[in-house]
């Protein structure tokens, strides 16, 4: 993908989940912000029974998962939810 990384914008429960996590956890979410901002398909579709819902993505490194919304038209994700299994 080409052209500027997309804006990352943290939901008011995902930004709950990321005050409370571990340092080296929070680090890894940024990465994965990082990666997806870069190129927001790159992560699988959260949904795949759901045709229309391209857009929802859900990426996972270990123990910690992420969910977030592609807005095409304001090119930004939105994060949706974060999961910490630590």
């Amino acid at each position: 993908m080409s052209g500027q990384p997309y804006a990352v914008r943290v939901s008011a429960l995902a930004a709950k989940v990321l005050d409370v996590l571990p340092e080296h956890a929070a680090d890894t979410v940024w990465d994965i912000l990082a990666a997806a901002a870069a190129d927001p398909w790159g992560f699988g579709q959260f949904d795949t029974d759901d045709d229309e819902g391209e857009d929802v993505r859900y990426a996972a490194v270990g123990q910690l998962s992420l969910t977030y919304w592609i807005n095409r038209r304001l090119r930004s994700l939105t994060v949706l939810n974060i999961v910490w299994l630590g």
